[in-house]
């Protein structure tokens, strides 16, 4: 009795042997992308080490030697040397690698994690065997999301550590800011997270279209609108501060959202462009300007909050990917 019952019982070492099988499959036949991203990871990590150490010694020396430092601005200023130039190409190599991640991604997982799978039949081959469509999928998924976290992640601390040392060097070049879109997504949580909507997204592409080229160019297009909807609602997504001035714009000193006119009841209006001409700000009931803004201390609140945003639709992208293979495979 005991050793029938024991015969009849080994399904749950079957399934965890499939899925390593699944598991060690996508990493052998997607090696070659598995290289490339190990590869633009020691890249990026090199250029941003770089930056934090010798990078920045040698551009804030040749920062200090024009007399820039301690707010000390002089003509020489505005023209950036020859250290200073490197560690602004490294700067905008590093943060454009990072953000190009997500769309490498899209591309990748349209055309060849997906799109090629089903284009050669390689993958109802594989639903013929042992494994279903959805735990096909699911390991298709799971294997690159997971190395993609871990290999934003590094980079985003990496570049958090090189943003973060040396912010007189920045503003004193006068060539970054907190809120530059590159430089956004890769200090904080959306450069992983924009990575898996890519991934998400190049997924339901390639499932769709089910041809490797075909589903690049979709992949593409589907992507990067997402992606600018969602980032064209990123200043909606906390409240603003507001500055006042009576005689002109308040000065630039975070992200703006909204500029113009003020009446003498508070309300905001449309500059009237009436510059010094009085009669035409008495006409207009113009007392004054405002500016809505978003200072630095915002970031991480606009950060969560579009991280949140991502990963949802990320999440959306992802079910309606299962839906469609389950309703194809039955």
């Amino acid at each position: 009795m005991t050793t029938t019952t024991a015969l009849a019982t080994p399904a749950r070492p079957q399934r965890t042997g499939a899925v390593q099988g699944l598991v060690r499959a996508t990493l052998r036949l997607h090696r070659s992308a598995l290289w490339f991203w190990l590869l633009l990871i020691a890249v990026a990590a090199g250029v941003l080490l770089w930056m934090y150490g010798w990078g920045a010694d040698a551009a804030f020396a040749e920062f200090v030697r024009k007399g820039c430092a301690g707010g000390n601005l002089s003509d020489s200023c505005d023209y950036s040397g020859p250290a200073q130039a490197r560690y602004d190409t490294a700067n905008t190599i590093s943060g454009g690698l990072i953000s190009f991640v997500p769309l490498l991604t899209a591309l990748w997982a349209g055309t060849s994690l997906i799109g090629r799978e089903l284009e050669n039949g390689t993958a109802q081959l594989a639903w013929t065997q042992s494994v279903s469509p959805a735990r096909w999928l699911a390991a298709k998924l799971a294997v690159p999301a997971a190395l993609l976290t871990a290999g934003t992640l590094v980079l985003v601390l990496l570049h958090r550590l090189a943003w973060g040392a040396h912010t007189e060097l920045f503003h004193g070049m006068g060539i970054r800011h907190w809120y530059d879109e590159s430089t956004y997504v890769a200090n904080g949580t959306l450069a992983p997270a924009y990575a898996l909507l890519g991934l998400a997204v190049g997924a339901l592409t390639g499932l769709v279209v089910q041809r490797s080229m075909a589903a690049s160019g979709g992949t593409f297009f589907a992507f990067m609108a997402l992606v600018y909807v969602i980032s064209s609602l990123r200043p909606q997504l906390w409240p603003v501060k507001t500055l006042t001035s009576k005689d002109d714009y308040p000065d630039y000193i975070g992200m703006v959202v909204g500029d113009g006119a003020l009446t003498s009841t508070g309300k905001h209006i449309s500059d009237p462009i009436c510059v010094v001409d009085t009669q035409c700000l008495a006409d207009h009931d113009v007392v004054g300007f405002y500016r809505d803004y978003h200072p630095s201390s915002h970031f991480w609140p606009l950060q969560l909050m579009e991280t949140g945003v991502v990963l949802a639709v990320a999440a959306a992208v992802t079910a309606a990917a299962f839906w469609l293979l389950r309703r194809r495979t039955g």
